[in-house]
């Protein structure tokens, strides 16, 4: 893999000067929406609830994250002037809404939003969450290829890094029925390394994957056998890789970035790991704001220390070659095969 000059460069804003992602999310939507709408007993959250619990999450996070992903529904409108332009700013382009068929799920973009207005609004990253099951029916799996590929192809012509979120998820025929964003029970390693191993083909175009723990997070315990699956997800991965957290309590998926660690993983992408807590105290503002400064931050700092200790800098795995991601041709040549975004 050869990064282009945009991709490079935007890598380097996402991470830390050592190349360690330490990344927060902002984004989720029905994990925020969900419980404000039942606390008040409304159909719909109100926008300005939502969308306020979103900017104190960027207010009192971001000092510790080396790069935040917010969604252009509530985080942006409503976060982007708190949003230091030190932090590499990553956002969502997919829709949390997705179609269940009797053949498993298809995803689509949020309305009226694009790889191309990511990149001209100064977006450092685009993130996309799939939800993929290879055993799923065959013309779903063929659509969610085909979007995948899609946004591939266009993150290369607007030269910003893809990031690319896979998830598992119940078919109609397993047991532990869900559409929550949380982690599928009794999911299989081997569903998850299957995933894995389709979206690493270059025809995709993903930069950095986040991923979920191949195991479920309960049983991230330390043993060498959980080590060995989360040690075949890397190789499969070859490239850049996080971890997401889904929901996952502070304990457990500290163990799992334990594991990730040492399977080459370069940082996190997590989000309810982090603030959960302090949001089940709404709608006191006061409360939750004190748990953000106080345990989530103290959390934050110390996955973020686990990473230091034990991350792989970004620009080091072998995708690269030799000589690591650096820019490509070293000298002026460059500008000569550097295409504008119509060309």
């Amino acid at each position: 893999m050869t990064l282009s000059p945009g991709k490079q460069w935007s890598m380097r804003r996402m991470a830390d000067a050592n190349g360690i992602f330490k990344m927060t999310a902002v984004d989720q939507r029905p994990p925020i929406k969900g419980p404000i709408a039942a606390h008040l007993g409304v159909e719909a959250a109100p926008w300005e609830e939502v969308a306020r619990f979103k900017a104190l999450l960027v207010e009192t996070l971001q000092d510790k994250s080396t790069a935040m992903l917010l969604d252009p529904h509530y985080a942006i409108p409503k976060a982007i002037d708190t949003l230091s332009p030190a932090k590499g700013l990553i956002v969502t382009l997919e829709d949390s809404l997705f179609t269940e068929t009797p053949d498993g799920r298809l995803s689509s973009n949020i309305d009226d939003w694009s790889v191309e207005k990511i990149k001209r609004m100064g977006g450092d990253a685009v993130k996309v969450l799939a939800w993929y099951r290879p055993d799923a029916g065959e013309s779903v799996c063929t659509a969610q290829q085909d979007y995948v590929k899609k946004i591939g192809e266009d993150c290369a012509r607007y030269d910003i890094p893809f990031l690319f979120e896979l998830l598992v998820y119940p078919l109609a025929a397993d047991a532990h029925q869900t559409t929550d964003y949380i982690e599928m029970k009794g999911k299989k390693a081997d569903d998850v390394l299957a995933s894995v191993e389709e979206f690493a083909k270059p025809d995709y175009g993903v930069d950095v994957f986040k991923l979920e723990s191949p195991v479920n997070a309960k049983d991230a315990d330390g043993s060498a056998e959980v080590q060995a699956v989360f040690d075949e997800m890397g190789r499969l991965a070859g490239r850049p890789w996080v971890m997401l957290s889904a929901g996952a309590g502070k304990a457990e998926f500290r163990n799992v970035l334990d594991h990730a660690f040492a399977a080459g993983a370069s940082g996190f992408l997590a989000g309810r790991a982090i603030w959960l807590e302090a949001f089940q105290a709404y709608p006191d503002w006061d409360k939750i704001r004190s748990a953000l400064e106080t345990d989530a931050s103290a959390y934050l700092a110390d996955i973020s220390a686990l990473a230091d200790a034990k991350a792989a800098p970004w620009s080091s795995h072998s995708c690269y070659g030799p000589e690591g991601a650096a820019f490509q041709p070293a000298d002026a040549s460059f500008r000569h095969g550097y295409a504008g975004f119509g060309e």
